[in-house]
């Protein structure tokens, strides 16, 4: 058994969905490529904005999955915390229900996601913000 660790930034991103698989794959690199089975876990060190797998191809998911997040928690709401704009709580409520980590299993050196299935960085405010995430492998190695 053995662990990898590795941590990525993202450039700045407004708000909006972002297929970022390849990054992902890139970041975690070579030592991805080592592990016959595993599970990497990939964690956003943020609180507003998210990480979820679902359709990798269509770009209209991405712009409807934005627009449905908005609707369930729009920046009209009275929210009492505002400190960094109104666009600040909204973006931690849909973290708090998005989550910031996934879990995707590791086979022969590749993350095995299914055939549609894709990485998404959930960028949650309007202006642009960089992100982080800490991306850790455990497994049996080749």
């Amino acid at each position: 058994m053995g662990w990898s660790q590795a941590t990525h930034t993202f450039p700045a991103r407004s708000k909006g969905s972002y297929l970022v698989t390849e990054e992902v794959e890139r970041a975690a690199g070579g030592e991805l490529r080592q592990y016959k089975v595993g599970m990497c876990n990939v964690f956003l060190q943020h609180t507003s904005a998210s990480l979820c797998l679902n359709e990798n191809v269509c770009r209209e998911v991405r712009q409807d999955l934005t627009m449905a997040l908005d609707h369930m928690a729009p920046e009209s709401l009275p929210y009492r915390h505002d400190d960094e704009g109104p666009d600040d709580m909204p973006g931690h409520v849909k973290c708090a229900v998005m989550g910031v980590s996934l879990d995707i299993p590791v086979r022969d050196g590749r993350l095995a996601l299914g055939t549609w299935q894709g990485i998404y960085l959930v960028e949650h405010r309007t202006s642009p913000h960089r992100r982080t995430v800490v991306i850790t492998i455990q497994g049996e190695k080749r």
